[in-house]
């Protein structure tokens, strides 16, 4: 096979699980003692809309109860955090997390004219746009396209899956989707590979092929970085066994092994339930809570948890009335959590969600999720939220 026929068969350079942007390889020339000053962003995503009234349950409302006459659990069963809300029985993992007061949980978030549409929704929380407006970069591609203070030396995002999300695509940088460092580590030492890069060098002046060869190159390079650092550093906690805490125990690996990114991202799907909710959902927020306890332990256990912020959010929540099918429809506003070392304000942030005061049928949101982001862009990123989200959003009190 000639070098040509190699690029276009493989289609190395586009795929999600290699690419590694040009930004990622000046990291190597960064030294150790600046990642001291670092704060580390985890989004996490739960894909198909989380119905939040069954995740922090309004067990103080009757009306709770009158909408979901078989599918609201039971208030003997329920973790109860004041007289108004308490979290799903299958979140166990959490109350010890929230009782060291590492947990906040936002209400009612959500943003004007709200889309029920999976895929457009997803991509309003992930571009950070209005209902109406369409955007074709994310919120963290932004940051990492902008010019912020911290931003002179180009930081990057990883999320740990085969493929990237917009969230994490910027104009002119990318993040990276690596589910495994040692995998990306075997395939860019491919013999053939590097005898490709050791014998194209003229190539590089050329446009088309000139930048398939010098991503090669950094990802090479930044393959070898991400690989030798990363190894080092053997996690010692207990994980559960799923996929979902698998890809925590990466960032965890990451974190502490001192690998020089800002921003990780990883995702839980499954969350449409139509029917029959109780059981899936129940074993979904059980994976989610035993993998997020699991994270903070051991980021507490390596002095990682102060300098480490985890957001949690879906695309929308549920309607708040059950249908016919034991399960709930696409609604609109939800819950975000946040878990942190460092959380300004821990335990239940604002107000339960108003159950007699409805539209349409969905909850009114009480924040827009850009105040959200805004927050953890001014004063854990340190750059103007107004830069990145397009307008200025006031920020709250959590961080």
């Amino acid at each position: 096979m000639n070098r040509r026929n190699f690029l276009r068969n493989t289609g190395f350079v586009a795929a999600g699980s290699l690419f590694v942007p040009a930004f990622m390889k000046p990291l190597e020339a960064m030294a150790l003692d600046e990642l001291s000053l670092y704060k580390n962003l985890v989004v996490v995503q739960l894909s198909g809309g989380n119905d939040g009234l069954n995740t922090v349950i309004p067990f103080g409302n009757d009306i709770y109860y009158q909408k979901r006459n078989s599918i609201a659990i039971k208030p003997e069963s329920i973790i109860k955090l004041n007289d108004m809300q308490g979290l799903n029985p299958n979140m166990a993992a959490l109350q010890e997390i929230y009782d060291q007061g590492w947990m906040a949980i936002i209400n009612d978030v959500g943003y004007p004219n709200p889309d029920r549409s999976h895929f457009r929704s997803m991509d309003i929380w992930q571009t950070g746009s209005d209902s109406n407006q369409f955007l074709s970069t994310g919120w963290i591609g932004r940051y990492l396209d902008s010019n912020c203070q911290t931003c002179k030396f180009p930081y990057t995002a990883i999320e740990v899956d085969d493929s990237l999300s917009l969230a994490m695509k910027g104009q002119t940088k990318k993040g990276i989707a690596l589910k495994d460092p040692a995998a990306l580590f075997r395939n860019t030492n491919d013999p053939f590979f590097k005898a490709m890069l050791q014998n194209d060098k003229e190539h590089l002046d050329e446009d088309n092929l000139g930048y398939l060869y010098k991503t090669m190159i950094e990802t090479s390079s930044s393959a070898s970085y991400i690989q030798n650092t990363s190894k080092v550093y053997q996690s010692k906690f207990a994980y559960p066994n799923s996929g979902f805490a698998n890809q925590l125990k990466t960032v965890s690996k990451f974190i502490s092994s001192g690998l020089k990114t800002r921003v990780y991202y990883v995702s839980l799907s499954g969350f449409d339930t139509h029917v029959n909710q109780i059981g899936q959902q129940g074993n979904l927020l059980k994976q989610y809570s035993e993998g997020i306890a699991a994270f903070l332990k051991d980021l507490k256990s390596n002095n990682k948890l102060e300098d480490t912020l985890v957001i949690t959010f879906s695309e929308f929540g549920r309607r708040v009335e059950q249908n016919a099918s034991n399960g709930t429809d696409h609604g609109t506003a939800n819950n975000m959590f946040v878990f942190g070392g460092r959380l300004k304000k821990q335990g239940i942030f604002n107000p339960a969600p108003n159950l007699s005061d409805l539209d349409t049928g969905d909850l009114k949101y009480q924040l827009d999720f850009r105040q959200v982001y805004g927050t953890i862009l001014d004063k854990w990123l340190d750059v103007n939220n107004a830069d990145i989200l397009n307008k200025k959003f006031n920020t709250l009190d959590f961080i």
